[in-house]
Order: C-alpha cells, then structure tokens, then sequence
C-alpha cells in the first residue's frame, strides 16, 4: 500500500537532483526510507489520497523541516542544514518523532514559491511588448503568490550581451543566456496588480520565513535572490488580490485600460496547477478581451509554461492584440529562470 508513496519520494528526489539540489535529493531518499505510520505526520504521508507528486507531498514535508532547521530549535538538524554532515537517516526518523506536532501541518497545503529567477525571462518578453506597442503598460498577473515579479521593473538584468531594468537594484538577474541578445526597451508600468488563492503578504514576517523555507537550501544564490526580494517587496508591497482567477479575471478584462497603456496578462509556471477546463477558460477570456483590443488599448499575453508534463524546459510564450493573435515562441528557459534559450527573432 505505501511503496507507490516511497516511489514518489525516490522519483522527486531525481526532480531535484536534475534542477541542481543534490540536498533535497539526499533527504527524500533518506526520507523515503525512514518514514514509517507511527507518527501521526508519516502516518499522513503513508496513506496520502492523492497523486503525491501532483500534489508536491513530499516538498511539503521539506518545506517543513527546512523552516525547522532555519529556526534553530533543532539543533542537531541546524547543523546538518549548515554543514551537511551527520547520519542522516539517524536524523531524521528522530526528527520526525520529535517535532510531529510542527510537521504535521506543513502537510495541509502545497508549497507555495515565487521564484525570482523567471523575471530573468519574463522581462525580455515585456521589453517586446513595449517595442511592440510602446512602453506603457499594466500588469495582471496570474499566481502572483507573494506578487515578488509584480516588482521586476525593480530589478536589474544582464541578458547576454546587454544590460536592462534598473541597473543600481539590489537584485542583478544574470541567467546563462544564450541565442541572440534581446532588443532593449523602456518599459513604464502605470498599475500592477497580483491575483492569487492564497496571497502571501511578505511584511508579515513568520509568511516571509515560511516563503524561503519552500527554497532548496543547498542553492545558496537562489536563496539569496529571494530573500533580496522579500526586502524589496516589504518597502513596496506589490498589490495583490484573494480569488480564483475564474472569478477574478473576467472582470478585470472588462474593465477598460487608459489609452495609451497596454494591458499585460501573464504568469509563470502557474497554469500547471490549474485543470485542463480552467486552463481553456483562461485562454477564452483572454481571447474574448483580445478581441476588444484596439491600437490605442491593446493586449498582450506573456506565459512562461511547460507545455507537456515532465518537459525539461518551459516555454516564454507571447500572443498580442490586435493582430493575428498568433502565438510566438520567445524562450527556452529553466524552471528557476538559471538558463535560457532566446529564440526570437527581430520584432
């Protein structure tokens, strides 16, 4: 009954070793092995209902020790996280037995990250846009989760050979590019606005903990770049709104946008949690709203998206309105934003 759970913990344990934690490989293989039903966190584990890697099951339960470790409170676990010394399997099934209360509910709901890396990506696809149709804009964006890319206008890049966004940041994104360099654009963002299930209001400190306990703790820069734009988004919350986008975007779309602006819908590595019938009505609004598009009001849909399950690299996708509608293929890009392909060609 429990081997497909243990499985799903081996197979997640490759997930992380093939996008660069070799750690969180470490620990849920020792975890896969050690977990056993005589706590009540394993005993959730073990006859967990769902897909366990859909539901990222076993990045819940690292989450939840990351964010032990990071307290300090275990001091035996601190030190592994620090130094990565020490028996691990030993570790861990004490772990699990002493701190079943604080585990138990990190169980309750599904890692919720907001990697910065993908602005590296996302930002050459809105200095397209603005080359397209001029750099004002207002931003919707789709899973915003703690709204973190909402501010990347605030971050400066170096994209290949060239350098964009606000170059004295305190956040430099520097993916390893490569295909041509992009065209640089000014890009003015006259509103923004995040929707989210579950927005995450950084400026509460135990959120912004529980933000970068979902970060891989063996990737020190990653790690870094979030909690740089924990910092950011406490001095300038990014604005961000509770609800299904279902219900959400519609209305949005309906409202209309100041002539002169372009309007922005986008979101990365998002739509992955959304089923196959809510996919396709996000794609039917969006079109529905693309059909009101005019020169002076128009719209642009910017995805960052793995295309089929299990594919090595998402796809920087963009659509614009009016037009043909066409969907262009921008981008290659790995899950953290570390990598990207430029594929584009000249607008």
């Amino acid at each position: 009954m429990t081997d497909h759970i243990r499985a799903a913990f081996r197979q997640q344990a490759e997930m992380c070793r093939a996008s660069g934690s070799p750690m969180t490989a470490e620990l849920l293989v020792a975890l896969g092995d050690v977990i056993d039903a005589s706590t009540h966190s394993g005993a959730a584990l073990l006859s967990w209902p769902g897909d366990p890697i859909a539901d990222a099951l076993m990045l819940r339960l690292t989450g939840g020790l990351h964010a032990l470790a990071r307290s300090g409170q275990d001091e035996e676990l601190t030190r592994f996280y620090t130094h990565q010394k020490g028996d691990l399997p030993r570790i861990l099934k004490r772990v699990l037995k002493d701190w079943d209360d604080w585990i138990l509910p990190w169980l309750d709901s599904p890692p919720q990250t907001n990697e910065v890396g993908r602005a590296a990506a996302l930002w050459p696809g809105m200095m397209r846009i603005a080359r397209r149709f001029g750099p004002r804009m207002e931003w919707i964006e789709i899973g915003a989760s703690a709204g973190l890319n909402l501010n990347m206008d605030h971050f400066g890049y170096r994209l290949g050979g060239v350098v964009a966004g606000d170059l004295r940041s305190p956040l430099q994104l520097m993916p390893d590019w490569m295909g041509a360099d992009p065209d640089v654009s000014d890009v003015i963002v006259a509103d923004r606005l995040g929707i989210d299930l579950n927005p995450l209001d950084v400026t509460d400190p135990a959120i912004a903990d529980r933000l970068m306990a979902y970060s891989w703790p063996d990737q020190r820069d990653r790690m870094t770049r979030t909690q740089t734009a924990i910092a950011m988004a406490q001095k300038s919350p990014p604005p961000l709104i509770k609800g299904d986008a279902m219900d959400l975007l519609n209305p949005l779309l309906a409202e209309q946008q100041a002539e002169g602006r372009t309007r922005v819908i986008y979101h990365s590595i998002a739509l992955q949690y959304f089923t196959e019938e809510q996919r396709m009505a996000v794609r039917d609004m969006i079109e529905a709203a693309g059909a009101r598009a005019t020169p002076a009001r128009p719209l642009a849909w910017l995805s960052l998206e793995f295309q089929t399950q299990g594919a090595p690299l998402a796809e920087l996708r963009l659509r614009c309105w009016p037009g043909t509608g066409v969907t262009e293929t921008l981008a290659h890009v790995h899950a953290h934003g570390a990598m990207l392909t430029w594929v584009a060609g000249a607008v």
